[in-house]
C-alpha cells in the first residue's frame, strides 16, 4: 500500500465565516451534516451556554459543546487529504457501529489521530466491492451528490438469465417505488447452470437501486459487486477485506484532473 502522503493539508482554507454550523463541522470531518443537523434538532450542540438552531452561523474557531463538552475542532494544517479504496466483502455493514453487533467497515481503517474517516456512499451488507473513504468532508458530499452525475459500476449475478423484454425495459426505465430509474449500461457476461452474470452502469446511488431494479422484471440478485465509483477503478490486485490508500502522485494525478474541473472542491 502506498505510504501516507507528506503534502500540505487538504484543508488549510476552511469555509468562509461566518459559516453554517453544519457546514463547518461537516467541513473538517467531525461528523455529516445529516448527523450534525441532528445534534442540532436535539438540543444538543450549544455556544455559550446557548443551544444552537438549524441555520445558526458561527465564526470558525468558536468552541462548541456536545452534550456539555467540548468539541474537538482539528486545526486545518493537521489533516492531509487522504483517500481509501477497500474491497468490502459481504456480511459488513456500512457504519460505525451496528446494533445487532455485525462487523463494520470501519473496523479496519487505519486510526486517524485527528479527523475521521467518512464513507463515500455505502454497499449494503451483502453487497462487495469498492467502497471509498476519505477525511475530507465536502469532498464526499460532493462525491455523493447526485448533481455529480458519478458513474457507478457493478457485476451482477442473477439467478436466472434476462429476457429480452426485461433487458429493453431496464434500458428505457422503470417505475421504482421512489421513481423511474435506469440502466445507462446493460450487458450481458455469460455463465453457467441457473445463473448469469452481467455488467451494470448507473448514475446514480439510490439505495438498492440495482437489486431493485432486477427486481422489478421478477430476478434475484445473488451476488453483487461494485468495480468503479466516479473516478476510482477496483483494483485487481485487490483482494476481498483489504484496503490501499492512494499515494501522494495518485492523488496530485486526481487533484489535477478532477479538482481542477470545478466537479469536486479544490483542497488547496
Amino acid at each position: 500500500m502506498p505510504g501516507r502522503s507528506t503534502r500540505p493539508s487538504a484543508e488549510t482554507d476552511p469555509p468562509a465565516s461566518p459559516v453554517r454550523v453544519q457546514k463547518y463541522l461537516a467541513h473538517w470531518g467531525v461528523g455529516s451534516r445529516r448527523e450534525i443537523e441532528g445534534w442540532i434538532r436535539a438540543g444538543r450542540l450549544t455556544l455559550g451556554g446557548v443551544a444552537l438552531t438549524l441555520g445558526a452561523r458561527i465564526e470558525p474557531g468558536v468552541h462548541l459543546l456536545l452534550d456539555g463538552r467540548p468539541l474537538a475542532v482539528p486545526l486545518a494544517a493537521s489533516i492531509p487529504l487522504r483517500i481509501l479504496l477497500y474491497h468490502k466483502p459481504a456480511g459488513e455493514i456500512t457504519t460505525r457501529k451496528d446494533p445487532e453487533g455485525r462487523p463494520t467497515v470501519f473496523e479496519h481503517l487505519p486510526r486517524l489521530r485527528q479527523g475521521r474517516w467518512i464513507a463515500v456512499g455505502r454497499l449494503d451488507y451483502q453487497s462487495e466491492g469498492l467502497l471509498l473513504f476519505t477525511t475530507h468532508g465536502e469532498l464526499a458530499r460532493r462525491l455523493m451528490h447526485p448533481s455529480g452525475g458519478w458513474i457507478l459500476e457493478y457485476r451482477v449475478r442473477l439467478r436466472g438469465r434476462l429476457a429480452t423484454v426485461s433487458e429493453s425495459a431496464l434500458r428505457r426505465g422503470v417505475d421504482l417505488e421512489d421513481g423511474w430509474a435506469s440502466f445507462d449500461e446493460l450487458e450481458a457476461l455469460g455463465g453457467e447452470g441457473v445463473n448469469h452474470w452481467y455488467r451494470v452502469i448507473v448514475h446514480e446511488g439510490r439505495n438498492r437501486l440495482v437489486r431493485r431494479l432486477f427486481e422489478s422484471q421478477g430476478l434475484r440478485v445473488n451476488r453483487l459487486i461494485r468495480s468503479r465509483y466516479g473516478p476510482f477503478v477496483l483494483p485487481r490486485n485487490l483482494r476481498s477485506g483489504q484496503l490501499r490508500e492512494l499515494g501522494s502522485d495518485e492523488l496530485s494525478e486526481f487533484e489535477r484532473e478532477f479538482f481542477s474541473s470545478g466537479r469536486v472542491p479544490n483542497p488547496r
